[in-house]
């Protein structure tokens, strides 16, 4: 099972007896954006990524990774929960949200609407996102 740190809320050492050496500390959140939202995933027709759209259901849990905090562009790219790249989020929504994942924000998202290949690409996966706050 993918392991996401970057965006996992939740402190990753679970145990109240051993201090954790990780900074709970989140960076501000974005003036003016939404912090819950929905999206729908780009990118799913390429490198045949559409095959995992198969065995993913409403309601399952996805993680987003951001691209590495140097990139030009940055993405924020969509996982299933053992790892497939599904596609990523529009370029609107990943130009403000990649950045803050990447200094430390947190977000989790789940699939609402799964469709198959009578649908466009674009279409196929409907996403909601909610950012910790």
């Amino acid at each position: 099972m993918l392991n996401n740190l970057l965006n996992d809320p939740r402190p990753v050492n679970r145990d109240r007896n051993i201090p954790s050496s990780m900074s709970k500390y989140r960076p501000p959140f974005p003036d003016g954006r939404p912090p819950h939202f929905r999206a729908t995933v780009h990118g799913i027709a390429f490198a045949d990524r559409d095959r995992h759209l198969e065995a993913l259901e409403a309601g399952d849990s996805l993680y987003l990774v951001p691209d590495p905090p140097d990139q030009e562009t940055p993405e924020v790219w969509v996982h299933r929960s053992g790892g497939d790249l599904l596609g990523h989020l529009p370029t609107e929504i990943s130009a403000w949200l990649a950045p803050w994942l990447s200094e430390g924000g947190g977000a989790s998202a789940m699939a609402l609407k799964v469709h198959g290949s009578e649908v466009p690409s674009w279409r196929r996966l409907l996403l909601e996102v909610s950012c910790s706050l």
